[in-house]
Parts: C-alpha cells; sequence; structure tokens
C-alpha cells in the first residue's frame, strides 16, 4: 500500500500508530495523575485493536476505527489550532491523508469536487530510488541527502493556484528488513552512489518488499504561494528569448495572479527610449501594453497626466489608480486614464522599472475591478522588482548584442570561413587587457591563397539610367510649361514668359544630350524659382491652381522631383540585384560543404563576388589544388544559372534590362589582408594589386584591333593569362556543354591591352538558356528573346 503509487517499491508500508502509543505507554507511569490518566484512558480505548499497534494495509480500518484514530491523534492535532494549523496524517511520499486540521479540510474544499490531491517533484520513476534512500539511512546507517522540497499545488475558491510546502516529521515511523534483505558493504553503497539512475541496480541492492515500514508521518504545511510567486517570476525571466515564447506571457499572468492571489488581474509591458523621451511597444508573444492601447510609441508627455508623470519618471515610484473611472472624469477624459478607460480597466498599478534612478520601462497591472489594485497591495512588487530590472537589463544587453550582430551580418560581416580566426584574435586581445598589457587587434593576413572573381553587370547600365532620367525631366519640365503658359495667358505678366522661355531652354538641352550638370540644374532651377512661383500663383487664380495641384500630385515626395521612369529604372535594377545575389548566396551555402573559402559579394549595377582558396583561410583542413580546380567548376556552372535566373525574371522587369556576365581566372596565389579602416579584405602588396588593377578594368576591355566590347549579352566571358588556365577552362566549358549550359559557339579572343596590363585572352561561350527549370528545352540568347515575345 502507498497512496496513489501502484509500482514496485522496496518498503512494505504499514498504517501503525506503535510508536505514539508509547509515548502513551510511558505516559501512564507519570507521577502527573491528569497525564497517566488520560493515557491509560487512550491505552484502554485502543487495546482492542491491536492492528492499530502491529500495522495494517487495508485502508478500510481507518474509515472503521476513525473516532479512535482521532483520539489517538488529538494531543499532535490540537483543536485549538485546528483552523489555524494546516496539517495532515499521511504516508510518506504519498497523497494518502487520514487525519487533518480543519483547515486543510477547508482548502480541499474550496479546491472543487473532483480535485485529486497530487504531490510535485515526485515523479513515479524516483519513487522506488527515494525510498530506497531512506532506507540506506534509517537502517544501513549510510547518510545520504535526498532531500528535495515538496509541495502541494490547490487551487482556491477564487480559482487562483495557491502552492504549500510540505515538512514531514518522521518520529512515528520505523522500518524493520524482511528475510530478502540485504547486507550492504560501503562497496555497494559507492556502486549506488555512482549510478543514481540505474533503477535495476538498485533493484538488485535493495530488492522490491525487502523492508516494512510501520507507522505515519505528520505533515505540516505552509502557504508560501508568495514565495514561489517570486521564484517563478525569477525563473521565468532568467534565460534567452523568453518573450518569444508561446506560453510566456501566460505563465507570467499567472505567477502575478498567485502573487496578489487575484483571479482576473492582467499583465502588461511598456518600453521607454530616453533618446526620444516616448513610450514604446514591446514586441512579443502576448505581450500587450495598455498604456499605448495598440500604438507602437507615443511621447511620454502625450500618454502621461502630470502627476503620474512625476509619479513614474521623476520619482521612478509606484503609481497605483485605485479607481480608474474616477480620475478619468477628474481628468475630463486624460491620460493614463482615457486609454485605461477605453480598454475597460477599473483599477491599475503602473510601477516603473528603473535602474539607479533611469526609467527602462514600465510594468502594468490592471484590474476589472475597483479597488482591486491599489496603493496598499502594489508594495507586493518591491520584492519582484529587483529580478524584472535585472531581466530587463539583460534584454537591453541582449537585444544591443542581436542588433550589433545584424548590423555585423548585413552590413559589416566577418566571412563564417574566415571567423576562426577573428575569434582566435579577439581571445589573444582579450587576454592582453586581462594581464595588464595594452592591447591591439594585429592585422589578419591569410597568405598563398587563390583567387576568384565573377561579376553579372547590367549591361548599359549608364544609358538605360540618363534614358530615364531625361525621359522624368521632360514630362516635369513640359507640365512646368504648361502651368506657365496658362499663368501668363490669364495674368498677362512677362515674369511667366520669361520662366517659359528658360523651361524651353531646359527642354532644348536635355532632349539631345543629358549632361552630367544637367539634372541638378533643373533640380536647383524648379526649386528656387519655380515652386515659390507656383505658391504664390495658386494663391492668384482657381483654374491654375488645379492644375498645379495636378503637377504636384506627381512629384514623388522623397525625390521632390518627377520619379517615374526613374523608378521604374532603379526597381527593376533592385530586382534583378535581389533575385541574383539571393541565389548566389543559396549556391554558396552548398559550396562551402565542398571546401571553406572566403567569399564575398557586392550589388551594385548587377552582382560582384570575390572568393579566396587556400590552407592558410581552411584552418584544420587540408588543401589540395583539387578543391581549386572544383570550385571554379562551380563557379562557371553557377554564373550561368545566375543567368537563367536572370533571363525568367527579365519579362516581369519594369525596365527589361540585359545583363552581360565575366569571370576573371588568376593562377597566381596572393596575400589577402583584413583592412581596419575600411572593414573589408583587400589583396595585400605592390605586386598582387596586378590582380585588382585587372579586375576594375577587364569589363571594359574591347576585342583586340575593333571596338567590339568583350561582355556581350548572351555569352559568358573568361579572362585569363595563362595558356594552362585556357585549357583547364576549355575542359570545363565543354563538358557544361555536354550537360546544355553553352552551344557550340565557343571562341578565344585576345584583348586590347589595358593600361598597365597586357597579355589577356579570354574564352567566350554562348550560353544556353532554359525558360523554365523543368523543362528540357533550351535557346540560345537570341532565340529566347523571340519566344519572349511570342
Amino acid at each position: 500500500m502507498d497512496g496513489n503509487y501502484t509500482g514496485e517499491a522496496p518498503l512494505i508500508q504499514l498504517v501503525s500508530f506503535n510508536k505514539l502509543l508509547q509515548h502513551y505507554d510511558a505516559q501512564a507511569k507519570s507521577k502527573d495523575k491528569l497525564l497517566a490518566e488520560r493515557a491509560r484512558y487512550i491505552l484502554d480505548t485502543v487495546a482492542p485493536y491491536p492492528e492499530l499497534r502491529e500495522g495494517f494495509d487495508d485502508l478500510s480500518i481507518i474509515d472503521k476505527r476513525k473516532d479512535i484514530i482521532e483520539l489517538i491523534l488529538t494531543d499532535t492535532f490540537s483543536p485549538i489550532l485546528t483552523h489555524n494549523e494546516i496539517k495532515t496524517a499521511s504516508i510518506p511520499f504519498a497523497n494518502l491523508v487520514f487525519n487533518s486540521s480543519e483547515r486543510f479540510k477547508k482548502i480541499l474544499a474550496d479546491a472543487g469536487e473532483g480535485f485529486e490531491l497530487q504531490m510535485r517533484n515526485l515523479p513515479d520513476n524516483l519513487h522506488y530510488i527515494m525510498q530506497a534512500t531512506v532506507i540506506l539511512n534509517f537502517h544501513y546507517g549510510f547518510k545520504m541527502d535526498f532531500k528535495r522540497p515538496l509541495f502541494y499545488d490547490i487551487p482556491d475558491a477564487n480559482g487562483v493556484m495557491r502552492h504549500y510546502r510540505i515538512l514531514y516529521n518522521a518520529d512515528f515511523m520505523e522500518i524493520t528488513p524482511n528475510e530478502n534483505a540485504k547486507e550492504l558493504t560501503q562497496l555497494d553503497v559507492d556502486e549506488l552512489l555512482e549510478n543514481f539512475d540505474n533503477l535495476e541496480l538498485w533493484r538488485e541492492k535493495i530488492p522490491p518488499n525487502s523492508f516494512t515500514s510501520k507507522g505515519f508521518a505528520i505533515s505540516n504545511m505552509f502557504d508560501v504561494s508568495a514565495e514561489h510567486s517570486i521564484s517563478e517570476i525569477k525563473s521565468t525571466l532568467i534565460g534567452n528569448n523568453k518573450r518569444g515564447n508561446d506560453n510566456f506571457m501566460d505563465s507570467f499572468q499567472d505567477t502575478f495572479r498567485s502573487l496578489f492571489n487575484l483571479k482576473n488581474i492582467n499583465v502588461g509591458f511598456t518600453g521607454y527610449d530616453p533618446n526620444t523621451h516616448r513610450f514604446l511597444k514591446i514586441h512579443g508573444k502576448g505581450i500587450e501594453s495598455h498604456l499605448l492601447k495598440g500604438k507602437e510609441t507615443e511621447s511620454c508627455d502625450a500618454m502621461l497626466c502630470d502627476f503620474s508623470y512625476g509619479k513614474l519618471l521623476d520619482e521612478t515610484a509606484f503609481y497605483a489608480i485605485s479607481n480608474v473611472e474616477k480620475f478619468f472624469k477628474k481628468s475630463k477624459g486624460g491620460q493614463p486614464y482615457k486609454n485605461l478607460h477605453e480598454q475597460g480597466v477599473k483599477s491599475a498599478i503602473l510601477a516603473p522599472i528603473a535602474d539607479e534612478g533611469n526609467l527602462l520601462g514600465v510594468l502594468e497591472l490592471v484590474s476589472d475591478k475597483v479597488n482591486e489594485l491599489n496603493s496598499i497591495n502594489a508594495n507586493k512588487l518591491l520584492d519582484v522588482m529587483p529580478f524584472i530590472v535585472s531581466a530587463v537589463l539583460r534584454s537591453i544587453e541582449e537585444e544591443q548584442n542581436l542588433i550589433d550582430a545584424i548590423i555585423q551580418h548585413e552590413c559589416t560581416t566577418v566571412h563564417s570561413s574566415v571567423y576562426w580566426k577573428f575569434q582566435e584574435e579577439a581571445k589573444r586581445f582579450m587576454n592582453d587587457e586581462l594581464n595588464g598589457k595594452q592591447p591591439s587587434f594585429n592585422e589578419i593576413v591569410f597568405k598563398e591563397v587563390y583567387p576568384l572573381y565573377g561579376q553579372i553587370d547590367i549591361k548599359d547600365s549608364s544609358k538605360e539610367r540618363n534614358l530615364a532620367i531625361q525621359r522624368d525631366l521632360m514630362i516635369q519640365l513640359s507640365e512646368i510649361q504648361a502651368v506657365l503658359e496658362m499663368a501668363h495667358k490669364k495674368l498677362k505678366l512677362p515674369i511667366y514668359e520669361e520662366l517659359t522661355f528658360r523651361v524651353n531652354n531646359h527642354l532644348e538641352e536635355i532632349k539631345d544630350t543629358l549632361y552630367t550638370h544637367t539634372e541638378q540644374a533643373v533640380f536647383d532651377f524648379v526649386h528656387e524659382e519655380i515652386n515659390p512661383a507656383f505658391h504664390h500663383l495658386k494663391r492668384e487664380d482657381k483654374e491654375i491652381k488645379v492644375l498645379i495641384e495636378k503637377y504636384e500630385s506627381q512629384i514623388d515626395a522623397t525625390t521632390e522631383s518627377y520619379y517615374d521612369h526613374r523608378r521604374n529604372y532603379d526597381e527593376s535594377v533592385m530586382e534583378i540585384n535581389m533575385k541574383l545575389a539571393a541565389l548566389l548566396d543559396k549556391k554558396q551555402q552548398e559550396s562551402q560543404l565542398m571546401f571553406p573559402h572566403y567569399f564575398e559579394r557586392y550589388k551594385t549595377d548587377g552582382v560582384e563576388h570575390n572568393m579566396y582558396i587556400g590552407s592558410s583561410i581552411a584552418n584544420d583542413r587540408t588543401f589540395d589544388e583539387l578543391y581549386l580546380n572544383n570550385l571554379r567548376l562551380w563557379q562557371l556552372q553557377t554564373m550561368v544559372e545566375m543567368e537563367n535566373k536572370h533571363y525568367s525574371l527579365k519579362p516581369h522587369l519594369p525596365v527589361p534590362l540585359d545583363v552581360a556576365s565575366l569571370l576573371l581566372v588568376y593562377s597566381t596565389p596572393l596575400a589577402i589582408r583584413f583592412r581596419m579602416d575600411e572593414k573589408k579584405f583587400d589583396v595585400d602588396g605592390t605586386y598582387n594589386a596586378r590582380y585588382e588593377i585587372i579586375k576594375k578594368r577587364i569589363d571594359k576591355s574591347t576585342i583586340k584591333g575593333t571596338n567590339e566590347r568583350l561582355t556581350q549579352k548572351g555569352k559568358l566571358a573568361i579572362v585569363y593569362s595563362q595558356k594552362k588556365d585556357e585549357r583547364e577552362y576549355l575542359r570545363y566549358v565543354h563538358f557544361l556543354k555536354a550537360k546544355g549550359y553553352f552551344t557550340n559557339t565557343i571562341e578565344i579572343v585576345e584583348l586590347e591591352g589595358l593600361q598597365g596590363v597586357t597579355g589577356l585572352k579570354a574564352i567566350r561561350a554562348e550560353i544556353l538558356y532554359k525558360t523554365d527549370a523543368s523543362s528540357e528545352k533550351t535557346y540560345t540568347y537570341d532565340d529566347l528573346m523571340e519566344e519572349l515575345k511570342n
């Protein structure tokens, strides 16, 4: 018999009052006549029922002998204290209670019908081992401390969960060995100590039913709900990203309800930005701001009255509003009462979360009952606010770290392949600082690495951009011209004719050629002379006003000019860059698994990328030139896939821009150095700088003896200088041609000498395009353009 537990156990547990009755045996011989007489009366009453001494496991006896058991337990359960003490007689480590104080009975009654008393922190899989450790202590004399705090969680009449700590008095227990009990040595105990969770070993050393326990335990319970709530708040706030958990706020709400013993209160948070002096919404699952009432941010001055402002920001003290409606009327609908009132809040506590007088945010407790939250129970927050402040400070630090990480990742990222080197240097820096040295961050250099460079450039981007600007300016000037002509016609002022003349001059200039200075000149002319004139004209004539307002409705607020064709161009470039960069990034992650290498990309008018591979970057991996060859083949294949990505995107662009692709092959290993001022890697040394010069100039290079540009739409250009590179890349091109990446149109061309660079050649291979990823049908560039037109 063991209460609710029905599994195996080392103890055969019997209910017995023998040890308590032994106290009465001694009292019966006392010189105190009243004490002796009462003891004899109890003993005489018990005498006809020997099972009460010998022990029993038939629980029906408890009901049959209920009156006698209550008599035996009179001294341990004082009638005078029965409405104050929370006390039971029970079987240890079980939920079997056979006598209790009136207060405990009321607690169970308030919990409602169907409530089953369950002890927390007593899982069945530990039950056997817990009993075995008791045997080791009581019988074998090996001192082991397996005491854990035990609790009952019982809801009160309002449904608020209360928590009761259980303290056992085992003075009335006795444990005796049975025939199958084993003798244990220190070696046996040592083995058990090393194998706490090995149930089979514990069953072997202390077999099931090898001991008998006789007696009962007195359980004294104490309401520790407040302490438990504080502990729960502390635990809830410990850890990372708690506010991202689905049940964070539900758990938090329940904990505060238990602390205040109020079932229907709710918790909210509002952040505070000291730089802008504004309240902020805290983002997280289930987190509400009752002050902001759905808004993202609001000025503190607008959300608080003078008194609440002084309490929260100047004094950083609790502000309790016991009757929201009263203050709402008194303030004539002022804040913070207005937002609280509109949300049905009847009473509230606003608690500043402050560190050394500096406000970090506001904890909000709200209730739908008047006076339920007030300046008296607000003091319960005194014990929990330090934990909330610590959590908010840590959250601010974590958020700042996350912001820094995002900025680093998005803006100045250190690539994962070389991150280990930066970690090593950072650790050395910290150690120098800890040892009192003057720390300095040494330069990061990787020697003997092979470079790979590729670009997909938007063809004629400058021409297309200028064309877009030209069209926008002509439309804007034409609209201005129409307004000025009407103004001159109606108002007969020669100044409008003069302005019209100047507008026409700008139109004539733009129509032929768009010079570098033209856009700024027109912008200045419009802002300094046209806009003031239009402002005046709107007051002079209603018809002209309508025409001006139509013109102004077409002006972009950001650029303060006509922005239609340029928007189409910019959005097209942005879309191309975004899609190509996303594909390249995805493919890059796959290539890193082949062999780690440094990678960086840039978005300009197209997408460029640099890669460096070598043993100095690989850290713990052994480098072989096979990995360089593999990366070159991967790069070539990926460039064709990016070309395909672009031409599937092209029909959907506002401006159908073309691209041209280029690779640079450079077989001489070089060194790269991280430039601390520019926060990026660059080639190191004067000789290695030749590589950078070639990179910057090859996209403008032409075929020797002609004006034909090397880079052409529908073709991939591979620039090199050494014969062995030519042989290697021709192998790759023929291999990929067999896989449907290229046509048979493959040419080798010599390039016109660039400034400071001669002897360059290029392979130009015509790309085969697929209209979609699943299609087997391929097209040349010209075929594809014809297909897309149909």
